[in-house]
């Protein structure tokens, strides 16, 4: 946090940087959501962005990644699951193929407001071989969802009630 404040004008490049790792294949599965939002926090209380430079930022970025997923999970198809990757993440990976059988669809909105799977649902779904247009357009309800309750947690939910 202190490096934000030494160094603000490069603050606002940390919020595309950290929408994109939280949800890219793999990488999210180390990097948190939790840093995310407190960046955004600190960025919007201490005044160094607003939510019209935040919010943006996240959505795009956090989508870019989800796509990035989805294309990697096309070109890598159903032999995934023979990977080192997938044999060392095994829970993981049982777990969100089960939560996108259950769901289906629904896995992509559902699965960008889940953090233990948010980084593999978009992957799976590319194996999946679900359409690239209604992935986009699932992902981008998602991502708008997911930038909505985003942007609530940063001013707080207190006062956007009160």
């Amino acid at each position: 946090m202190q490096w934000l404040n030494e160094h603000q004008q490069y603050a606002l490049l940390v919020i595309p940087i950290l929408a994109f790792l939280e949800a890219m294949v793999g990488i999210g599965l180390f990097v948190s959501g939790a840093i995310l939002l407190s960046v955004a926090t600190v960025l919007y209380a201490q005044e160094i962005a607003t939510l019209w430079e935040i919010l943006p930022l996240a959505f795009l970025f956090a989508s870019l990644s989800d796509h990035l997923g989805f294309y990697v999970g096309r070109l890598v198809g159903p032999r995934f699951n023979h990977s080192r990757f997938a044999q060392k993440y095994q829970k993981q990976v049982k777990s969100t193929e089960s939560f996108i059988v259950k769901y289906g669809a629904a896995a992509v909105i559902l699965g960008r407001l889940m953090t233990a799977v948010r980084s593999l649902v978009p992957m799976f779904i590319g194996i999946s071989g679900m359409a690239r247009v209604k992935f986009t357009l699932l992902d981008l309800l998602a991502c708008l969802v997911w930038t909505a309750g985003l942007g609530l947690l940063i001013v707080g939910l207190d006062n956007v009630l009160s």
